[in-house]
């Protein structure tokens, strides 16, 4: 099997236990949380070392997949590519600081501890779209331009709305918000991930010597 096909099925299955660990953690948090009103690190510091934290762990690292099999299918990159990987990289690592460090029980005060927890949802927030885009580009990906590029654009406006949900709007269904931009997002990776699990015209794709 090449290595893109694989590792592209690698970050697909990696991406599906995310999303089941994802819900398992809402079914299992003891407190009466309202997930239209408070966001899913609501729900995750409700029950420390839960299931959640695991989620957005496992989806790192179906996303470090991705990136081995986005390499390995284009060896050769232009800077946009290479800017891309780099936006997947700060996607990866602000899941990863998001997971490990707690941010603050819901109605509490901010600690410094939850400030660094939601700059760095902040920043894997917006680094996955514009990779996202910047990844349409690529002629071997070509085929998902049109739906990553919607997906963006889509992911944007949802951002704009919890931007807008949590300073003016009072936060105003907030966990609404956040639940369907990460949908958006993680489309963005599944659509990506599948490209590469099917031959792609474009993609050069290693053959072993007679």
């Amino acid at each position: 099997m090449p290595v893109t096909r694989s590792t592209g099925l690698l970050a697909l299955g990696g991406i599906a236990l995310a999303a089941l660990l994802a819900v398992i953690g809402h079914l299992e948090v003891n407190d009466d949380l309202n997930p239209w009103a408070l966001t899913i690190s609501d729900f995750a510091v409700s029950d420390r070392g839960g299931v959640i934290d695991v989620a957005m762990v496992v989806l790192a690292l179906a996303t470090v997949a991705l990136l081995y099999g986005l390499r390995h299918a284009s060896p050769s990159r232009p800077r946009s590519g290479r800017t891309a990987e780099l936006l997947l990289g700060a996607w990866v690592g602000g899941l990863l600081l998001a997971a490990a460090v707690p941010t603050n029980e819901p109605g509490t005060a901010m600690t410094t501890a939850a400030y660094l927890h939601r700059y760095a949802s902040v920043i894997a927030f917006l680094a996955l779209p514009v990779a996202g885009w910047l990844l349409a580009r690529r002629p071997d990906l070509t085929p998902a331009a049109r739906t990553l590029r919607a997906l963006v654009l889509l992911s944007l406006a949802l951002a704009a709305a919890m931007i807008w949900s949590a300073y003016p709007g009072d936060r105003m269904l907030i966990g609404l918000a956040e639940r369907l931009l990460i949908l958006a997002e993680v489309a963005v990776l599944v659509t990506v991930a599948t490209s590469l699990t099917r031959p792609a015209r474009g993609r050069v794709t290693p053959t072993r010597a007679a």
